[in-house]
């Protein structure tokens, strides 16, 4: 059996979900002068090295391209700042909110309203077996991944080779997916989110190009993109994809145990922490996605209970990467190999 965060330690018991809503609400309000300086202390520093890479290309490439590589952590920051516009939660105005998640939208390649409600019906779906598909990494159960013709079983297990998901995936998804508004296509709001990022894109890669050729799209915005990319793929697939989380069929599935018990709390350093916004602490999150992210390490300073689920390091994270499969009698994430063996 693999060994995570949940098999190798014992959780601490909690009261029900449910009743910590009432708990949390008191930590929703953003401060706005806190969100402003969140926001200063990314955007700066991320133009900043933006100009210090574009100054390095005179005298070396590869300085460049280390310094676009440290950039990536500022974009991946700004991703999660997007993330909180999202949800209403970095400033207190709506129309604010969505306007800043819009212009960041264009950095992280990422249609804001498009990116919004996906990532909505990943709120309000999580963990439901019979609402997959939008907004989560695919996921069979066992008896799914038997009832499959052998090619479409090898197009799953292709689909959760760690290659595709970390290395080929992120491209993809930010570079090629988001560029359509998949499984939204019937509305015409979404449509016009993604055009108009698409056309931002557009914008600002001709004038990297006008200015500066083709050097600093390939040493500075497409290597920074890439891997903060792959740095939030990864963050997302361990937020949900460890042994012990939690998927029900429809009839049993609760909005807040699913959002408690099937989402982890990544336990970084903290400079990690830091960049990441405090977004490994998932499970508060899900379960009132109106905290602004700077605020949900209060939660786990001012409940002990909530600071003992799900915790999860980054040596125990990695073998989540063995998981592929729902195993609904066990109800634990399995790999192949397990589902080969006897029982």
């Amino acid at each position: 059996m693999l060994n995570t965060a949940e098999t190798s330690r014992p959780q601490t018991e909690t009261k029900p979900a449910r009743d910590w809503v009432k708990t949390l609400a008191k930590y929703r309000e953003p401060n706005m002068s806190r969100s402003s300086f969140e926001l200063a202390v990314t955007v700066g520093p991320f133009l900043m090295l933006w100009v210090l890479a574009w100054y390095a290309m005179s005298y070396s490439y590869w300085l460049t391209l280390m310094i676009s590589l440290v950039n990536s952590a500022f974009l991946l920051r700004l991703f999660c700042i997007q993330h909180d516009c999202g949800h209403g939660s970095f400033f207190a105005n709506r129309t604010v909110n969505d306007w800043l998640g819009r212009v960041i939208g264009v950095f992280t390649l990422t249609p804001y309203d498009v990116w919004r409600r996906s990532h909505s019906i990943h709120h309000s779906a999580a963990g439901n077996l019979a609402r997959r598909g939008i907004g989560d990494v695919a996921t069979l159960t066992v008896a799914e991944y038997h009832a499959l013709p052998p090619l479409n079983r090898m197009m799953y297990r292709l689909y959760r080779n760690p290659i595709v998901l970390f290395c080929l995936g992120p491209g993809y998804l930010f570079f090629i997916q988001n560029r359509l508004p998949l499984g939204l296509m019937g509305h015409v709001k979404y449509w016009v989110s993604a055009m108009l990022t698409n056309l931002a894109i557009v914008a600002w890669v001709a004038l990297l190009v006008y200015f500066g050729g083709l050097v600093p799209v390939v040493l500075i915005f497409l290597p920074s993109t890439l891997l903060a990319a792959t740095a939030g793929v990864w963050l997302f697939y361990v937020q949900h994809q460890f042994e012990t989380t939690h998927w029900e069929v429809e009839e049993s599935w609760d909005l807040h145990d699913a959002a408690l018990h099937g989402s982890s709390q990544y336990m970084l350093p903290p400079v990690l922490q830091w960049l990441s916004a405090n977004i490994g602490i998932h499970h508060v999150h899900h379960l009132y996605s109106r905290i602004p992210f700077y605020r949900l390490p209060e939660v786990i300073r001012d409940h002990g209970e909530l600071a003992e689920i799900n915790r999860m390091t980054i040596r125990e994270s990695l073998a989540c990467v063995r998981l592929h499969l729902w195993d609904e009698k066990a109800k634990r994430l399995v790999s192949f190999a397990q589902v080969r063996a006897p029982a």
